[in-house]
C-alpha cells in the first residue's frame, strides 16, 4: 500500500474516534478501505493496532499526503462521519479542524465538505 493511503487511513481513524467511540460501522468502512487500498497483512495489522485507542489529528502523518491526498482524506472523513447514521457535533468540529490542518483554502474546503455531506446523506437514504 502506498504511504499516502496509510496516512489517509490513519486520518480516518482520528475522525472515527472524534465522538469518543469507534462504531462498528466505522470499523467496517476502515476494513473495506484496507481491502480497496490492497493493504498487506502487516499494514492491516498496523492500522488495526493504531485504531485500538482514540487518536487525534496530531497522531496522523499529514506530511505524507499530497495535495490530492489531502482532499481525498477530507472527503472520506466527511463520509465516515455520517456512516453511523448521523454526524455528531464532535465530528463536525474535527472536520473543521481537519480543513485547517490540511491547509485546504476556505472556499475550496467548504465546497468539498458540502458535496461530501450531500453524497453521504443520499447514501444514508439507501440504507
Amino acid at each position: 500500500m502506498h504511504i499516502q493511503n496509510l496516512a489517509i487511513l490513519k486520518g480516518l481513524v482520528s475522525v472515527a474516534w472524534a465522538d469518543g467511540r469507534l462504531a462498528e460501522e466505522e470499523t467496517e468502512v476502515l476494513e473495506a478501505l484496507l481491502q480497496a487500498f490492497e493493504a498487506t497483512p502487516s499494514e492491516a495489522h498496523e492500522i488495526r493496532l493504531f485504531a485500538r485507542e482514540p487518536k487525534k489529528l496530531s497522531d496522523v502523518p499529514l506530511h505524507d499526503l499530497s495535495a490530492d491526498g489531502r482532499r481525498l482524506l477530507l472527503q472520506h472523513a466527511v463520509l465516515l462521519s455520517f456512516v453511523d447514521g448521523e454526524q455528531q457535533e464532535e465530528e463536525r468540529k474535527l472536520i473543521d479542524d481537519l480543513c485547517a490542518v490540511l491547509r485546504i483554502p476556505g472556499v475550496e474546503s467548504k465546497g468539498l465538505v458540502a458535496a461530501a455531506e450531500q453524497r453521504a446523506k443520499s447514501l444514508l437514504q439507501l440504507l
